[in-house]
């Protein structure tokens, strides 16, 4: 297929173009300014996403399932990462305030999020599906929006900066990364083990690897597998240090609350850390404007 739809070039273009001017609206004040690393990740899912189908890879993903499997994961689970880890709260207010972004805001939680993920990926590797989407270029758009969609909503609902739900603490994140990479192990077994070609359009595909059919789908399966147990390494090792930072900073913000004689709840100052606020709360907190009733961890 090898080109980019023109489509998904404008709304990268738009996308990319509201990200920076808000970047640029918020870089006047220091507790909303967005870091330069987190642009940095944003740039790069953008890259991704641009590049990948003018690469080899957009050329020969009709010819290996391998190709093809490292250009879904590219754009399903890096890209989606890297855009989800450029995002913060005060960045995407204005988005929160669309009706049509507030009406879908719910399956951005983590249930629904990881039902999602899981039924987008094991629907997309039926036969009929992924066939469909090798013999058509509109359906192989269709394809790689569900995949990126579906893995920036459960990113989203980890690592994002919208509030999550008082029971989806870090332990929860951490079985719940768990839970996500298992389903990819299990269909990658599937793909290794399955002892027949499932796509037949491989079966005469010249393939650029040098690999039959059936070996180039378990090796598919093998990179499925690799980069789920590589991504699982990083984020856990990411989490485990995100847990320590966050429980410092609640932990100074109730000790600042109590030098100033406000109380605020152990649940709320571990929302407040979770979703960066910290420094909104003690700021609110030492102007002695209080706390009001509203979530601590507001995206403004």
């Amino acid at each position: 297929m090898g080109s980019v739809s023109p489509p998904m070039i404008v709304l990268l273009a738009i996308v990319t173009f509201a990200y920076f001017k808000r970047v640029h609206t918020l870089r006047g004040d220091s507790r909303r300014r967005v870091s330069g690393l987190r642009q940095v990740s944003f740039a790069c899912s953008i890259l991704l996403l641009v590049g990948e189908p003018l690469s080899p890879l957009g050329v020969w993903d009709e010819l290996s399932f391998t190709i093809h499997m490292v250009e879904h994961l590219l754009i399903g689970d890096l890209a989606a990462l890297l855009m989800v880890l450029g995002l913060t709260g005060p960045l995407i207010a204005p988005v929160m305030r669309n009706p049509v972004i507030d009406f879908l805001r719910p399956l951005a939680n983590p249930i629904p999020a990881l039902v999602f993920w899981i039924a987008n990926l094991y629907f997309w590797h039926l036969p009929f599906a992924f066939e469909a989407a090798l013999n058509s270029d509109s359906v192989h758009v269709v394809q790689h929006i569900c995949f990126f969609s579906a893995g920036f909503n459960v990113w989203m609902a980890v690592f994002g900066p919208l509030p999550k739900p008082e029971w989806f603490g870090n332990i929860a994140k951490l079985v719940y990364i768990v839970v996500q990479r298992m389903a990819g192990v299990l269909l990658g077994n599937f793909l290794i083990f399955g002892g027949s070609v499932f796509y037949s359009n491989y079966e005469t595909a010249n393939n650029p690897l040098g690999m039959t059919a059936l070996g180039d789908q378990s090796v598919a399966g093998a990179v499925m597998m690799a980069e789920g147990s590589f991504i699982s390494f990083i984020l856990l090792g990411w989490l485990f240090f995100k847990a320590a930072s966050e429980g410092e900073k609640s932990q100074q913000l109730i000790e600042h609350a109590e030098a100033h004689g406000v109380e605020i709840s152990q649940a709320r100052s571990d929302r407040a850390a979770a979703a960066g606020t910290t420094d909104l709360l003690r700021e609110r907190i030492s102007s002695g404007a209080g706390l009001d009733k509203g979530d601590s961890s507001d995206l403004s």
